[in-house]
């Protein structure tokens, strides 16, 4: 009973987690491309401009603790019947995208500056580490999670699918497609709706030490 408990605590933490990240990172996109509509193209930022990419450079730590602990909440539902492989590949690639993240957050920070060379450059670095390299690590987390969820039965066969779709538009995407990171958390709230609100699976049974 006590680990069934667990079990249900545990699911909700995810839910919740991946809620909070996802509007948290959806926000700080529509901030940064609003903020630099042309792809960092265009320093020259007016008063409201600079507000909302500060705004947006607050929000992504807690995006980051919020997705590292949805991640964390999401492998513990997976237990002793986790896939190495695939387990290995689903942490790899959710560490690299926070700390993808984190850099284009911190190389944005330049656009605050006086608009110097060094500001343009740090805009258009930001916007390859998060369209090209993190949005990349996001794809390969979404699919190595729909595979876990295909082979546990932790995930309704829609949302496998949709998360393979949601994942291959993003490695083929990349910055081509403006708005395409948006994809990201749209796939993590949609997770975290069917944690929070679907049927929890069962328990995978434990194997008898040899």
């Amino acid at each position: 009973m006590e680990r069934k408990h667990k079990r249900l605590a545990t699911r909700r933490a995810a839910g919740v987690a991946g809620v909070v990240f996802a509007v948290l990172t959806a926000a700080a996109i529509t901030l940064v491309r609003t903020a630099l509509p042309g792809g960092g193209d265009d320093v020259t930022l007016d008063a409201g401009q600079r507000g909302g990419l500060r705004t947006a450079l607050e929000l992504v730590p807690f995006a980051g603790i919020a997705f590292l602990w949805f991640m964390g909440a999401l492998r513990e539902q997976g237990g002793r019947a986790e896939d190495r492989f695939v387990a290995t590949v689903f942490l790899g690639s959710g560490v690299v995208f926070v700390a993808t993240l984190f850099g284009a957050a911190a190389a944005a920070g330049t656009v605050l500056g006086d608009g110097t060379q060094d500001s343009t450059f740090g805009s258009h670095f930001a916007y390859a580490l998060l369209t090209t390299y993190a949005m990349r690590m996001a794809a390969v987390f979404i699919i190595a999670t729909s595979t876990i969820g295909r082979r546990l039965g932790a995930l309704p066969r829609p949302l496998v699918a949709i998360g393979y779709l949601a994942g291959l538009t993003l490695l083929v995407a990349g910055s081509g497609v403006p708005w395409s990171e948006m994809v990201f958390p749209a796939w993590a709230l949609l997770l975290s709706l069917n944690i929070l609100w679907g049927r929890p699976p069962a328990a995978a049974p434990r194997t008898a030490p040899a």
